[in-house]
């Protein structure tokens, strides 16, 4: 996978958590994911993407996190992990894959509805054989990570 994938949505999250929570997120090193390694995160956010490119791209929090981050987004005080933070969860992952999507325009990409995963330590089923790169982000609400997974597609 290339970095021409990655970038606009580290650019966007950046971007979305600057604007929408007025908060300031530092991007730590990119890695690739192991696929045994366990999931750290308590509730993820997943859009797929389809066209001469396709995939998904997830973002993950820990319950904490996510709390604040949903506090943030909303202007509300959110305590309970409930659905409001679900739906608020889905809604930034469709913000910043909608914001990444306009870079990432030669490949005329649709966006599917956002979906969440809840559940400690849950898994995401990623595409077999297609890298998945993670960018974990520090921020003063705490660590999350949002990672990318796309490949291209032979278009006839």
């Amino acid at each position: 996978m290339e970095v021409k994938y990655v970038n606009p949505f580290i650019g966007s999250a950046k971007n979305i958590f600057a604007t929408m929570m007025k908060v300031s997120i530092i991007a730590g090193k990119p890695y690739l994911r192991d696929d045994n390694a366990e999931n750290m995160y308590d509730i993820s956010g997943v859009i797929g993407l389809t066209g001469e490119t396709q995939g998904a791209v997830v973002i993950s929090f820990p319950k904490s996190t996510a709390l604040k981050t949903v506090a943030a987004f909303s202007g509300i005080d959110v305590k309970i992990f409930d659905q409001i933070v679900v739906d608020a969860v889905g809604e930034i992952i469709n913000i910043i894959s909608g914001n990444a999507k306009k870079d990432l325009a030669e490949f005329r990409l649709q966006i599917s509805l956002p979906s969440v995963v809840v559940g400690n330590n849950h898994k995401i089923n990623w595409t077999s054989g297609v890298p998945v790169i993670c960018v974990p982000f520090e921020s003063e609400l705490g660590d999350f990570v949002v990672s990318v997974s796309l490949k291209d597609i032979d278009v006839i």
